[in-house]
């Protein structure tokens, strides 16, 4: 069996189309659910397609950013406390156990590197 290789323009000629019909899809999928269950649930109006684009640039806008996932400030920030714990001597890493248990009603901290088990039990 033959294999299809593609390479520059012609890769693009082939995903450019399709990613743009994934994304009216993704658009028309939005705008059924939405005509399907907001002017029943709450009375709300029915909207069209371009109603519908406007609403998921609105709700990108207050609610996500415009990264891709995983390139937002959260990975940057797990690394500097992997970073900080690391250089914490185990004294540190215990007062730190501890407050944080009583910060969080004793419950401990699971998986923050080798908690010790919860002697209350929950």
């Amino acid at each position: 069996m033959r294999r299809i290789r593609f390479h520059g323009l012609r890769k693009v000629q082939i995903i450019a189309p399709l990613a743009i019909l994934a994304m009216v899809g993704f658009i028309f999928l939005v705008m059924l659910l939405w005509n399907w269950l907001v002017p029943v649930l709450f009375a709300g109006p029915m909207i069209n397609f371009w109603q519908t684009l406007g609403l998921l640039i609105l709700s990108r806008i207050l609610l996500g950013s415009w990264h891709g996932g995983g390139r937002g400030p959260g990975r940057h920030w797990r690394a500097r406390v992997i970073e900080r714990w690391e250089q914490m001597t185990p004294e540190e890493r215990e007062r730190f156990r501890q407050g944080w248990a009583a910060e969080c009603g004793g419950r401990g901290m699971a998986g923050a590197g080798g908690a010790q088990p919860n002697p209350t039990g929950q």
